[in-house]
C-alpha cells in the first residue's frame, strides 16, 4: 500500500484545515487506517483511527476538534481539523493497517503549522 498525504499548510489559531491521504497498491483491503503526527523534536503520536466498518477513535487532545473519514470507493482518507491550536503543529502522517489490524504502511507526512 502506498500512501500520499496532502492538504497541509499554515493557519492561525482557531482556523481549520482538511488533510487527505490517497491510498494505492495491490496489498488488498486494510482493516483500518489512521493519522499520526510528529511535533518538532518529539516522537510520533497517534491522532485517530477509522476501521473498515466505520468505527472511529481519537486521541484525547483532538477529540471534538478533529474528524476522520474514509471514502472507500476513492481509496481516500481524510482528517478535518477545526479549532486548531499551536500545539497541533506537526507533520501529519497517514497510516494503514494490515489484515491483523497493525499499522504497517506509512505515508511521508504533510506539515501543519498553527500560529498564535
Amino acid at each position: 500500500v502506498q500512501l500520499v498525504e496532502s492538504g497541509g499548510g499554515s493557519v492561525q489559531a482557531g482556523g481549520s484545515l482538511r488533510l487527505s491521504c490517497a491510498a494505492s497498491g495491490d496489498s488488498g483491503p486494510t482493516s483500518c487506517m489512521g493519522w499520526f503526527r510528529q511535533p518538532p523534536g518529539t516522537q510520533r503520536e497517534w491522532v485517530s483511527t477509522i476501521t473498515s466498518n466505520g468505527a472511529t477513535s481519537y486521541a484525547t487532545s483532538v477529540k471534538g476538534r478533529f474528524t476522520i473519514s474514509q471514502d472507500s470507493a476513492k481509496n481516500t482518507l481524510s482528517l478535518q481539523m477545526s479549532s486548531l491550536i499551536p500545539e497541533d503543529t506537526a507533520a501529519y502522517i497517514c497510516a494503514a493497517c494490515n489484515d491483523r489490524g497493525r499499522f504497517t504502511y506509512w505515508g511521508q507526512g504533510t506539515q501543519v503549522t498553527v500560529s498564535s
